[in-house]
């Protein structure tokens, strides 16, 4: 029986054209770790954070082999790495600010996710704490698939900021809604000039 792939059987939001669109994007389920600081630290809070958000999903995916058998469960693929960041435009990465997060299956729910806690700080003794289930809807937003360097970004967000202003909507980034990021390529296996990186603006129609 083949896996549940998220990537592949919601292509709108995963796989997105290098080229800006608008989508509406609908209420899913994610397992988030907030943080701050360079992500290229090693053993740093963003490091820590990954292993905490992989260590969680992981061990969700993996109850099939155990004791407790979780209603709804079905065979899947761990969605991939997500992040929204604040403070990434400027200044140096020691003050960016994240909330990285990894989606959930549908059948995920708190007392599952309390049990993941559980489950994990008895195998490897991480700051389970610091992780929280969430459900978001992140409602309207410009995309854009950018191919190559984090740190050359820039010019995909000018195409999509271009593409706002052409549709008459508004950058709705603020205290509430933020830059986000998917990442589709593993950057430790991946030439740089390869990587797969969702971009996503949230916006709001000019009134």
């Amino acid at each position: 029986m083949e896996k549940f792939d998220y990537k592949k059987e919601y292509k709108d939001l995963y796989l997105p054209k290098t080229t800006p669109s608008l989508i509406n994007v609908p209420k899913m389920k994610f397992i988030l770790v907030e943080g701050k600081g360079n992500p290229n630290t090693e053993n740093g809070e963003y490091q820590k954070a990954m292993e905490l958000l992989y260590g969680l999903s992981f061990t969700i995916k993996m109850s099939k082999m155990g004791e407790n058998k979780i209603d709804g469960y079905f065979e899947y693929v761990v969605p991939p790495l997500e992040g929204f960041w604040w403070n990434h435009m400027e200044g140096t990465k020691e003050n960016f600010q994240w909330i990285s997060m990894i989606r959930q299956p549908e059948f995920v729910t708190p007392d599952v996710f309390e049990w993941a806690k559980y489950e994990l700080k008895k195998k490897k003794d991480l700051a389970t704490e610091k992780a929280r289930f969430e459900e978001i809807q992140e409602g309207l937003c410009v995309q854009m698939m950018h191919i190559g360097s984090y740190d050359e970004e820039t010019a995909t967000i000018a195409q999509m900021e271009h593409f706002i202003q052409e549709n008459s909507l508004k950058n709705d980034i603020g205290n509430e809604r933020k830059h986000h990021e998917i990442y589709l390529s593993d950057p430790r296996r991946t030439k740089v000039e390869n990587l797969k990186t969702v971009i996503r603006i949230p916006v709001r129609k000019e009134k």
